[in-house]
């Protein structure tokens, strides 16, 4: 009996976790929305703004990229063709191995990112009850 209370409560537990996730990704979309990004465009900024050098914006590999933002390949790879198409990353060839693809944030993206983190920011903090 204990055993299966015990696998009731992770269940739940897991549940809730999926419905926050949930949650919190439709108000993102619906915050990011008139900037014409959504919850996944913005979190590939994110992590490619926090990968910027001192010089300029930094480039990921789209298999690094899709490690940190928890995507798909392929939905990746759609998410940065729009993103591409809206100038605010650009795709090239892997400088190491040209069989790999590089992104890298435009000026526009990085100038997209900073006016739309702040409204972000506090969405996650109001959706994950988080005082600061």
């Amino acid at each position: 009996m204990a055993a299966n209370q015990s696998e009731r409560a992770l269940v739940d537990e897991w549940r809730d976790v999926l419905a926050l996730h949930a949650r919190t990704t439709c108000e993102l979309d619906r915050a990011l929305h008139p900037y014409g990004l959504g919850a996944s465009d913005f979190e590939v900024l994110d992590v490619l703004a926090e990968g910027a050098a001192e010089d300029g914006p930094g480039s990921w590999r789209v298999q690094e990229l899709a490690g940190r933002v928890h995507l798909s390949q392929s939905a990746l790879s759609r998410t940065v063709a729009r993103l591409e198409k809206d100038g605010l990353v650009l795709r090239g060839m892997c400088a190491e191995d040209r069989r790999g693809v590089q992104v890298k944030l435009t000026e526009k993206g990085l100038a997209r990112h900073a006016e739309v983190r702040p409204l972000q920011r506090e969405v996650l903090i109001r959706m994950l009850d988080r005082s600061s």
